[in-house]
């Protein structure tokens, strides 16, 4: 599983950073986090809010942080 958390380093694209990286510890799943800082980049994923969180390619959230019990309902969880 790749997941991508989009947006260029503010208190929110942390926060959502945290959000998953604790959901994932929580559910015991192994996947590849990789923060997207550059607008380019995430504008070429179709986000245009952040942060945005993108897992296995799909856009599941934009323009603002996820909660743990959605990350984990991603997650199949």
């Amino acid at each position: 599983m790749e997941i991508q958390v989009l947006g260029p380093g503010c208190p929110k694209c942390h926060q959502t950073l945290k959000v998953v990286q604790e959901a994932l510890a929580q559910a015991g799943v192994v996947a590849e986090v990789e923060k997207v800082t550059d607008f380019q980049a995430i504008a070429s994923l179709g986000v245009f809010a952040t942060p945005g969180v993108v897992m296995d390619g799909r856009v599941v959230c934009s323009g603002r942080v996820p909660t743990h019990a959605e990350v984990l309902g991603w997650l199949g969880k």
